[in-house]
């Protein structure tokens, strides 16, 4: 077992060691097959773990997080940690891929991680997560959007779930007047653009929207839409509503051009980063909207510190919303730390249990939204928010 520090005298460290004792014994009582609770925080630290896509496709996500997340941490520590004790964060690439975020889990699991922002994405959180469940680990995910990622007790997540985008989404179309015909592009064979679609759909007949077409894609045939465009060109749609991710929102908005599709477009969160992307023509998104909660042109004092303070320590390139999250969950975690009284000497399963409570107790202020509160199921309660993309930077509506 590691110590937390080294004790001056034979008896300082028999007491601490019977300390440790009290609490895993404490951790071990009626939390079930819990093989986290073996671990304790190494040295006078809590470490933080994570993954995402780092490389790769996403990596304007991932890059995002792990940035976001190590401004916060390094802000804490300047401020002299949570509770006292230091924070250590660390984020694998695990490049949005299922077996690589086991993997990730268990490389970060053998650094002594003490709780964890899961990932990124929604695939390789529900494989991350599951995995985090076994030991009991506390999870707050920034960014992973599936049901499925929080479906255990141990696990909460700063943004809206899939359901919640696609139920937003049409309410804020439907509230805004933005139109009444719709159309849709969504990939089958995601979770998270599927999942938000379905309930877009549902939600969408609600409020009297109509789709007038509905056309989908699937991984392997991502590349040329022009089919999907022309059935959209002649259904009459005012607006097209994109719930995928940027990379292939780009190629559909190039071909879109093309084809003399003039319609306007309305997009969540996968599709913040397109203006980051090398070689894009930002002109192609002008006049898109997206649901997502953070626009570095917003003028309340949480939004201009972290965009004036990212911006000088990592520039504007992954300044999106993943960033935003990640701030925001490393900010979480310290509010809910506090309010548990975590400490150094507790196991990862101990953490794991006093956050579970607390997280449903406290009421934080962020950049990415005012006044959230969490329910016992991991589900953030916070007002929607949307952007629109003007000469090339995303401005708040």
């Amino acid at each position: 077992m590691k110590l937390k520090k080294i004790m001056a005298s034979f008896l300082a460290a028999a007491a601490a060691i019977t300390c440790l004792t009290a609490c895993k014994t404490d951790g071990d009582s009626g939390s079930g097959d819990n093989s986290g609770d073996n671990s304790t925080t190494s040295g006078a630290t809590l470490r933080i773990g994570g993954s995402g896509p780092l490389t790769g496709d996403y990596a304007l996500y991932g890059n995002g997080v792990k940035n976001g997340a190590q401004l916060a941490v390094d802000e804490i520590n300047a401020a002299g940690g949570i509770n006292g004790v230091t924070i250590e964060f660390r984020m694998e690439d695990d490049e949005a891929a299922e077996e690589k975020a086991v993997n990730a889990y268990n490389v970060l699991k053998d650094w002594d991680m003490d709780l964890s922002i899961g990932t990124v994405t929604s695939g390789a959180c529900i494989a991350f997560g599951a995995e985090a469940a076994k030991d009991n680990m506390f999870l707050l995910t920034p960014s992973s959007t599936a049901v499925e990622c929080i479906a255990a007790d141990n696990a909460f997540r700063v943004c809206f779930s899939d359901p919640n985008q696609g139920v937003a989404s049409a309410d804020y179309i439907a509230d805004q007047s933005l139109a009444t015909k719709i159309a849709a592009i969504y990939q089958s064979d995601n979770a998270y653009s599927a999942g938000i679609f379905d309930k877009f759909k549902s939600e969408a007949g609600n409020k009297g929207l109509e789709i007038v077409s509905e056309q989908s894609f699937t991984s392997d045939n991502a590349t040329d839409f022009s089919a999907q465009i022309q059935s959209i060109k002649d259904s009459g749609a005012e607006l097209l509503f994109l719930p995928i991710y940027y990379s292939e929102a780009s190629l559909i908005l190039q071909q879109a051009k093309n084809a003399g599709l003039d319609v306007k477009v309305f997009g969540c969160d996968g599709l913040d980063g397109i203006l980051n992307m090398k070689n894009f023509d930002v002109s192609l998104a002008e006049g898109v909207m997206l649901l997502t909660p953070f626009a570095a042109d917003a003028t309340d004092e949480a939004t201009v510190h972290f965009v004036t303070e990212y911006r000088a320590k990592y520039g504007d390139e992954t300044m999106n919303q993943f960033a935003a999250d990640a701030y925001d969950a490393i900010y979480i975690i310290k509010a809910a730390a506090e309010k548990a009284g975590i400490n150094a000497d507790m196991s990862a399963s101990d953490i794991c249990n006093a956050l579970k409570t607390a997280m449903t107790e406290i009421t934080v202020d962020g950049v990415t939204g005012t006044s959230i509160t969490w329910a016992a199921d991991g589900e953030p309660s916070k007002e929607p928010k949307a952007v629109v993309i003007n000469d090339g930077s995303y401005k708040a509506m």
